[in-house]
C-alpha cells in the first residue's frame, strides 16, 4: 500500500463533484466493500472522514478505561511517563496508531510506526491478556461511543472492518491468542472488565495525571471540566478509579451536548481531507507530519 493512498480513486470526477455534497456517498462506499479484505480502507474512510472527531474522544476515554486495570496501571506507575511527560505520552499513542490507519500497518510509514509500538512495548513485561484487552478498546471503544452519538449509525462493515485491522495490527505486535471472531473479542473483552476493573492505588495516580491532562486541554476552569470529564465515565471506571460520581443531571447534560452535536454534524457537508495524522491540535509534535517520521515518536 502506498504511503498516502489517494482517496476514491476509483471515482470519476463528475462523481466526486456530486460526492462533495452526498452525505452518504462514504456510507455507500463503505458497504460496497469487503469489511475482511478492504478493512484498512474502510478504517481509513469511516474515521479520517465520517466520525474523525468521534474516534479522537471515544479513543481518549478508551485510553482511560485501559488504566481501570492495577496491572496495566501499576506499569504506567512504574515509567512515570505518566508523570513526567503526560502530553507526549498521549500525542506518541494518537499518531502511531493515526499513522497505521492512514498509511496502513504493511506500507512504509506503517510497518515504521509498529516498530516504535513493539520497541516502545518490548521494554516492559506486560501479558498477553493485557495487551489483548488493550487492543480491545481500540477495536470496541469508538463502536460504542459512535453507536450513542455518532452523527449516523455505524454499518456491520466498518464494525467487522475495525474488528479485522486491529486484528492484523494485533497479530504484527506478536500479541497471542487473539480472539478469532467479532463476538468472541466483545465477550473476551467484557469478561476482562468484570474480572479486573478493580480500584487500586496507581489506577488513582494514573486516572488523576489523565484526568488533569483532560483538564489542561479546555479554557473552562479545572474544576468544571474535572466534573464533565468523570461525569462520562461509567459507575466500573469511577470505582476503579476511586473518583466520586457526579449527579445524573451533569450526565444527563453532557449525554444531550453530544446528541445535539451529531444532529448539527449531520447537516453539514462530508469531509473533503482526513484528519488522522494531519491533527491541528497536536501539542507535541508542531505540524506534524511535515518534517517527521514515526521514529521520531516515543519516549527516547
Amino acid at each position: 500500500m502506498a504511503d498516502r493512498p489517494a482517496y476514491r480513486t476509483d471515482f470519476s470526477a463528475r462523481s466526486d463533484r456530486l460526492d462533495r455534497f452526498d452525505r452518504f456517498a462514504n456510507r455507500r462506499r463503505i458497504t460496497s466493500l469487503d469489511p475482511e479484505r478492504d478493512h484498512v480502507e474502510i478504517m481509513r474512510i469511516s474515521s479520517g472522514y465520517e466520525f474523525p472527531w468521534d474516534y479522537v474522544r471515544s479513543l481518549e476515554f478508551a485510553l482511560f478505561r485501559t488504566y481501570c486495570v492495577p496491572s496495566i496501571s501499576a506499569l504506567l506507575a512504574k515509567t512515570g511517563e505518566f508523570e513526567r511527560r503526560p502530553q507526549q505520552r498521549y500525542d506518541d499513542t494518537a499518531l502511531l496508531m493515526a499513522e497505521l490507519v492512514e498509511h496502513g500497518y504493511d506500507s512504509p510509514r506503517g510497518r515504521e510506526a509498529l516498530r516504535v509500538v513493539n520497541r516502545l512495548h518490548g521494554r516492559y513485561e506486560i501479558s498477553d491478556d493485557d495487551m489483548r484487552y488493550v487492543l480491545s478498546t481500540f477495536i470496541f471503544d469508538p463502536i460504542e461511543w459512535i453507536t450513542r452519538y455518532g452523527w449516523r449509525p455505524l454499518t456491520d462493515h466498518e464494525r467487522l472492518g475495525a474488528f479485522h485491522f486491529y486484528s492484523a495490527v494485533g497479530a504484527r505486535m506478536g500479541i497471542k491468542a487473539l480472539p478469532p471472531t467479532y463476538a468472541s473479542y466483545l465477550a473476551f473483552k467484557r469478561e476482562y472488565e468484570e474480572t479486573h476493573f478493580t480500584y487500586s492505588d496507581t489506577n488513582r495516580a494514573i486516572g488523576q495525571y489523565t484526568l488533569n491532562l483532560f483538564c489542561s486541554w479546555y479554557p473552562a476552569p479545572r474544576a468544571l471540566t474535572s466534573r464533565a470529564v468523570l461525569a462520562m465515565l461509567d459507575a466500573p471506571m469511577l470505582t476503579a478509579f476511586g473518583f466520586p460520581p457526579q449527579p445524573p443531571w451533569l450526565t444527563r447534560a453532557a449525554d444531550k451536548a453530544l446528541r445535539l452535536r451529531a444532529h448539527t454534524v449531520r447537516l453539514l457537508p462530508p469531509r473533503r481531507t482526513p484528519r488522522l495524522t494531519n491533527d491541528p491540535k497536536n501539542r507535541t509534535y508542531p505540524g506534524y507530519p511535515t518534517g517527521y517520521r514515526p521514529t521520531d515518536l516515543g519516549a527516547p
